[in-house]
């Protein structure tokens, strides 16, 4: 993927706009998830919703993945694709967003119970999200890429919920995926400082049970081995002088 790109800020620019799109539609798509509606139905609406902010979905056709989102439900972590399935009372529902807007992406993802969960899932996803803001606050310039992961694994093991080690965040910009790439705990070859103008999505995904994952025969979905409850949560982040800035937080309130 080569080297960590540093962002104009023309491109700074561009790279807030998207974000703020992101972050409507993600908004718009946790208020659309509903018992009863399937995740298919929600798929398509998200397409509208981007569709209506002028951007394209970042995802769709990324890699050959065929939606318009991720939608992952309860033991899914991430990478779900919608399907004829009802949504159901107390559901995990991960919703993973992704926008492409004036040649730059937004990235953000959030859980929702959907309708309503148990206490337990509430402290996963209040976790899942302490931990988020957590690594945020560590993704200072000058530091290393292992600082974020650092604070991300400190949060959930102290809470004794599992990290996912498969699968981590990344940096973000004319693509989907750029370096560095940045995991959700304590890797000694995360040694990227970070630098002023780089801009990373920070996405601790975290289980209830045990870290380990696998791959569906989709190709994409990935679920704990244990098929126990997960949660995901992710902001696009920019690396300033003056501390890292959240580009996919909505003005108008935030989403969590």
């Amino acid at each position: 993927m080569g080297r960590p790109t540093i962002k104009t800020s023309d491109e700074i620019r561009s790279m807030r706009a998207a974000g703020r799109i992101a972050s409507k539609v993600l908004r718009g798509a946790s208020e659309l998830a509903v018992p009863g509606l399937t995740t298919q139905e929600l798929d398509a609406k998200v397409g509208q919703l981007i569709a209506s902010h002028g951007a394209v979905s970042a995802f769709l056709g990324y890699r050959g993945f065929p939606g318009q989102c991720c939608l992952s439900v309860n033991e899914a972590v991430i990478h779900g694709i919608g399907d004829s399935r009802r949504l159901q009372f107390g559901d995990l529902l991960k919703i993973d967003v992704g926008v492409r807007y004036q040649g730059f992406i937004g990235d953000v993802a959030m859980t929702v119970m959907v309708g309503g969960g148990t206490p337990q899932f509430q402290k996963l996803l209040d976790t899942t999200i302490q931990a988020l803001y957590e690594g945020i606050s560590a993704a200072q310039a000058g530091s290393r890429v292992m600082d974020v992961g650092r604070a991300v694994e400190r949060c959930v093991s102290g809470a004794g919920f599992g990290v996912v080690r498969e699968f981590c965040g990344h940096g973000v910009g004319r693509n989907v995926h750029e370096e560095p790439q940045v995991p959700n705990y304590v890797d000694p070859k995360a040694v990227t400082r970070l630098k002023s103008g780089m801009t990373i999505a920070i996405e601790p995904m975290v289980t209830l049970g045990s870290p380990a994952v696998e791959i569906l025969d989709d190709g994409w979905t990935v679920v704990t081995r244990d098929r126990r409850g997960s949660a995901h949560f992710e902001h696009t982040v920019l690396i300033t002088d003056s501390g890292p800035e959240i580009l996919t937080m909505d003005e108008e309130s935030r989403l969590y």
